[in-house]
């Protein structure tokens, strides 16, 4: 396919500037994000709660995902299946210990 228009000339001190940016942000940034008292994710969670309401939340939490990933490892094949099946056995892992620290947690 013919293009109508050649390419447009393109500004290599801009682009050098832009590349140097770009290479240098992480391992020199220019300005580091202060830690803010409430953390610094998206999400909280909040003061008080007991270490029992936090295992079973986490537990139903890991429960969730572990089916999510279940469900996905039957819907795809090859790698992508293989790479599905570990992440729901290292849930299943995981939902172990913590579903174990719950009972322990339990008079």
């Amino acid at each position: 396919m013919i293009k109508d228009s050649p390419n447009p000339p393109l500004d290599s001190t801009a682009f050098h500037t832009a590349a140097h940016r770009a290479i240098n942000h992480y391992p020199n940034p220019s300005e580091k994000p202060e830690p803010s008292a409430e953390g610094h994710g998206l999400f909280a969670v909040r003061e008080g709660l007991d270490a029992e309401t936090l295992l079973a939340n986490a537990s139903e939490d890991l429960a969730s995902v572990q089916a999510l990933a279940s469900h996905l490892a039957f819907e795809v094949d090859g790698s992508p299946r293989s790479v599905a099946l570990g992440i729901s056995r290292m849930l299943e892992g995981i939902q172990l210990l913590v579903d174990k620290a719950l009972t322990l947690k339990q008079p």
